[in-house]
């Protein structure tokens, strides 16, 4: 029998050709909301309690008993560290999913370091994402629907656009993933169709390890 984290909203599907994904969420106010709306078929929701530990830095044993890698591990179903078994995964894909922020920016990094220690074949796959969400919407009365914008640059420029174009343009600031009304979170985080994601691979994995870890240009998994 599995023995999944108590955390944890499971999907119904797993495995291989399921198109199952585990969300890790920054904090329980927008896991609740993500839960919501989720596909309940394939995308499981676990939320992130605090700021992850730099599994870069911390000895290995320090890492295999920290409690949010210990529940990632148990939700994964394939093992860490050395026992890894990428097809033994319960979940096709793993989605990080955090305020736009500097915290919440620091907390993907330091999840992206944990899957280069302890879970390299899933990063390697290019099978972690960051899920992007918007700073701002933009909208008119003469369009049926909304422009996101992700950094001022982006909310400054498509701003010009639409005025540019004869458009009314009128603006909707979030304040973190729990400032998203449900409709948004979905569109912009969760659906496949209309999110924006990025995958994580190894150059980002060397990047964090210049800024966060210790620099050590391969994966250490035990």
């Amino acid at each position: 029998m599995v023995t999944l984290p108590p955390k944890l909203d499971d999907c119904r599907r797993h495995g291989p050709g399921s198109g199952a994904e585990l969300f890790l969420v920054e904090g329980d106010s927008a896991a609740g909301s993500v839960r919501i709306v989720r596909d309940v078929e394939t995308q499981a929701v676990l939320p992130l309690q605090g700021k992850p530990m730099n599994a870069a830095k911390a000895p290995p044993a320090k890492v295999a008993a920290n409690p949010l890698f210990q529940a990632l591990v148990q939700a994964m179903g394939a093992g860490d560290g050395a026992t890894f078994e990428l097809a033994r995964a319960r979940y096709e894909r793993v989605v990080l999913l955090m305020d736009a922020d500097a915290d919440g920016i620091h907390c993907a990094a330091l999840m992206c370091l944990y899957f280069f220690r302890r879970m390299w074949p899933l990063l390697e796959a290019r099978r972690v994402f960051v899920a992007h969400a918007p700073m701002a919407a933009l909208w008119s009365h003469t369009l049926a629907t909304p422009t996101y914008v992700y950094h001022d640059a982006e909310y400054r420029e498509s701003a010009q656009a639409l005025r540019a174009a004869g458009h009314d343009v009128h603006a909707v600031r979030y304040r973190g993933l729990a400032g998203l009304d449900l409709g948004t979170l979905k569109a912009t985080c969760l659906d496949p169709a209309t999110r924006t994601v990025h995958a994580l691979g190894r150059p980002d994995a060397d990047a964090m390890l210049r800024v966060l870890g210790r620099g050590e240009p391969q994966p250490t998994l035990f």
